[in-house]
Order: C-alpha cells, then sequence, then structure tokens
C-alpha cells in the first residue's frame, strides 16, 4: 500500500519537483513552491538529415546545386566579357625594372646594433640581394597574374589574340616571364645565402657583388621576355572595344570594294583609304549617333575567294567578327571592275558568306554607282556565256533588293542612311529579346 501510494505521488507531482531532493542540498537551503516554478526545458539532439553535394572543391546543400550552378554559369559569363584588354596592368621596360631594382637595394642598409664588421657586412650583403629579388621578381609575378589566361576571354578577344599574335605566342610570353621569375628567384635566394655564411668583411663584399652581377647577367640574358609582354600589351590595349549590348553594324565584302569609304561616311571611324587591296589591316571602330542612340560601325579587311584553311589572318579576323559577335552585316559589292576581284568571285564569295551566316539581319549595298555602264564588267579570264541566269543578273544588277550608292556623287546615300538606321533599331530590338529571353531561363531554371 505503502509503494502504491508513493507511486502516485510522483505520477501527480510536477515535473519540476522531481528535479530537487531535499537530501541533495543543504537545510539552509530555501525552495520555492513547485507551483511558481517556470516549465523546464528539455534539450535533445538532432540527427542531421541535409545531404550534401561537392561542388568544385566544396560542400552545398543537395537543394543548392541548381543555385551553386547558376552562380557558376554567372562567373563564367563574366569572365567572357569583352574589354579585358583594357585592364590589362602596365608592364615596365626590363632595362627600367632592373636599374630601378638595383637603385632600391644598394640603399637597403645592415640591421642596427651589430658591432662586428663581417657579421654587419654578411647581414647588409644578405638583405641587399633578397631586395634585388624582390624588386624584380614581385612585378613579374604581377604581370603573369594579371595577364588573363585566353580560356578566360570572350571567344571574339581570343581569336584577337590568336590572329594577331600568332597561335600560341601569347602563352609562350607568359611562360618566358615566369621562368624569368624563378630563375632570378633561385640565384638571390642561392647568393643570399652564401654571403649570409661569410666568414669576413671581404668575403662578404665579394659574394655581394657576384649575387648582383649573376643576377644582372641573367636579366640581359632572358629580359626580353618582358620587352616581348610589353609590345603585347601595346598591341592588344590597341584593340577596339566591341560593346555586346550596343548594335553594331559590320561591312563586309572583297578588298577595296569601297568599305572604308561608307564608313568615313556613315560614322565616326576614319579607316585609311587607298586605291589598293586590303588597305584594312585590322578591326577598326565608329560609331553612330541617330535619334539620340548609339550604335557601332566595324570595317573589316576584305575577303577573297578561296578555302578557309587558305585564307590570311586579316581574313580570318573578319569572319571572327561575324562567328562571335552579335552584328547585322552590311556586304558591299563593286561590280564596276575597279576594286580588282570580278563580279563573278564576289558573287561567290557573297553566297558562301550569307549561307555561313544566315541568322545575320543583312543588307547589300552596291558601291561605285557612278561608274557602272549599261554592259556589264567580264574580266578577261572570264568566260561570261558560262554564267548562270543568278550570276548574269547579279553582274548588272547585284543581289536582289540591294541599294546603289556613289560616296563621290552622293546618289543612294541618304536611302543608305536610312535604311542602315532601320537595321541596327532591328538589331538593338532582337539583343533585347535575347536579354530577356537568358534572364527568363534563369529564372526557370
Amino acid at each position: 500500500m505503502t509503494s502504491t501510494w508513493s507511486r502516485l505521488q510522483l505520477l501527480h507531482a510536477p515535473p519540476s519537483s522531481l528535479l530537487f531532493r531535499r537530501r541533495d542540498f543543504p537545510k539552509f537551503a530555501k525552495f520555492v513552491p513547485a507551483k511558481f516554478l517556470l516549465p523546464t526545458m528539455c534539450f535533445c539532439q538532432q540527427l542531421q538529415t541535409q545531404t550534401y553535394e561537392i561542388v568544385k572543391g566544396s560542400y552545398v546543400p543537395a537543394g543548392d546545386t541548381k543555385q551553386a550552378t547558376k552562380v557558376e554559369d554567372k562567373v563564367v559569363k563574366a569572365l567572357e566579357a569583352v574589354g579585358a584588354f583594357q585592364k590589362l596592368p602596365m608592364v615596365m621596360p626590363s632595362i627600367d625594372i632592373l636599374y630601378s631594382a638595383l637603385k632600391k637595394a644598394r640603399r637597403v642598409s645592415p640591421t642596427k646594433g651589430i658591432a662586428n664588421i663581417a657579421k654587419r657586412e654578411r647581414n647588409k650583403g644578405a638583405k641587399q640581394l633578397d631586395a634585388l629579388m624582390k624588386e624584380i621578381a614581385v612585378p613579374l609575378r604581377k604581370y603573369t597574374e594579371n595577364f588573363p589566361g585566353k580560356i578566360s576571354l570572350h571567344p571574339y578577344e581570343r581569336s584577337l589574340v590568336e590572329l594577331t599574335l600568332g597561335d600560341g605566342n601569347y602563352e609562350e610570353v607568359l611562360r618566358k616571364v615566369d621562368y624569368l621569375r624563378k630563375r632570378v628567384v633561385a640565384v638571390g635566394k642561392e647568393h643570399a645565402s652564401l654571403c649570409a655564411k661569410s666568414v669576413t668583411k671581404r668575403e662578404a663584399e665579394e659574394r655581394l657583388s657576384e649575387g648582383i652581377k649573376k643576377i644582372e647577367e641573367i636579366f640581359s640574358h632572358e629580359g626580353k621576355a618582358v620587352d616581348e609582354l610589353l609590345n603585347i600589351a601595346k598591341t592588344l590595349r590597341a584593340m577596339p572595344v566591341v560593346d555586346l549590348e550596343t548594335p553594331t553594324l559590320c561591312l563586309v565584302g572583297a578588298p577595296n570594294v569601297g568599305k572604308s569609304s561608307l564608313v568615313r561616311l556613315l560614322s565616326t571611324g576614319k579607316p585609311e583609304i587607298c586605291n589598293y587591296p586590303f588597305t584594312t589591316r585590322g578591326i577598326l571602330m565608329g560609331h553612330i549617333n541617330l535619334s539620340y542612340q548609339n550604335f557601332q560601325v566595324t570595317d573589316t579587311p576584305g575577303l577573297l575567294r578561296r578555302h578557309d584553311e587558305d585564307r590570311n589572318n586579316l581574313e580570318k579576323l573578319t569572319l571572327a567578327v561575324l562567328s562571335h559577335l552579335p552584328t547585322a552585316v552590311l556586304f558591299v559589292h563593286d561590280l564596276s571592275g575597279e576594286c580588282g576581284t570580278s563580279p563573278s568571285d564576289q558573287f561567290t564569295i557573297y553566297n558562301e558568306i550569307k549561307e555561313r551566316f544566315a541568322n545575320h539581319l543583312w543588307l547589300d549595298v552596291v558601291s561605285k554607282s557612278d561608274l557602272l555602264t549599261d554592259s556589264p564588267v567580264v574580266f578577261i579570264t572570264e568566260d561570261s556565256n558560262t554564267d548562270s541566269l543568278d550570276l548574269a543578273k547579279y553582274r548588272r544588277m547585284g543581289p536582289d533588293g540591294s541599294l546603289h550608292v556613289s560616296v563621290k556623287t552622293e546618289v543612294g546615300i541618304s536611302e543608305l542612311k536610312a535604311r542602315v538606321h532601320e537595321l541596327l533599331v532591328t538589331q538593338s530590338e532582337r539583343i533585347k529579346s535575347c536579354e530577356s529571353s537568358e534572364e527568363g531561363h534563369e529564372v526557370v531554371t
């Protein structure tokens, strides 16, 4: 009976009263009645139920994998934005780097408080060699780290590097600069250690002199890599900057058909105009401001009738612009025979380029219309009797819907400007729709 009664008391007792026993505390301890005690808090451990995945070497919750992928995609897009050439570090000439390092190293004094002459001299020599090594190695490291790798460049800028500098030359120069840095560091550390182990003052001075001489020899033999990098930086900074969000008009055609004259007429660009092929030896950029809207105009090197593997780097630059930039195309034809490329060859080039880049907005212009005659131009090497109907029609009037203009007499220039404006406005709408569709896709995913 007694045990049953005690069990009933335990069942009816508040939880807090069970936590305290009078025998566990001193007699002078006072307790608040159970009815005034606050409810007790119970703590327990929860098992980890969240799963994780490894993304780029980091643990990411499984549900956040898609979010991590989005962030990664944004990083890739940021890396592929154009304008990397304008962010290149300033490269000093190799002779300036060496003389500046020597000047700063000679100013280094020994640690204060060294009374022994030999110890003071070897301390000074070791510190000067260490300073010389660092003054040379630090800028070289900055160059190799801050010049972007080709893989992080926009495809258009990557093509410019390969076609302008030669395939592999950019990476080779950066490798040479990094190798030079490693050689200087190794030699500097070696001779600084030898100088620190010198026994006499004279020995410390000799080892300091030997170390400086050795570093100077290395830099004089291999410092040309720094000057090569300097020239590369100058070349890349001179490349025109293309804004991918601004509508761009690309003038394409055979050499000497009048593309540069039209660029001068339509935009702020001032390309060279001469009466010989391949006057344009790079990508030239101009700007148009119409109805408070800003547009870009690109003059490209001329294309010849041949296979891609036979094209020179200038022609490949033109194909790179069409391949990697969202441009509208203004194809220029010269049916007067003045450009040096026969109308039949221009017809072949035109069909090839239009078929390859059919997704671009297109406008055909026949230039030098003041020189056109009633009879079509036929080169001596051609036989007009074998012409197809399309080629015969092309010889007389150019492609269907083409606009005939003359820079000299200004025939068709007003209509050309109006058509170009319409084309660029359409291109602007296309760019905006592509951006909105990409944003919508990101939201959905």
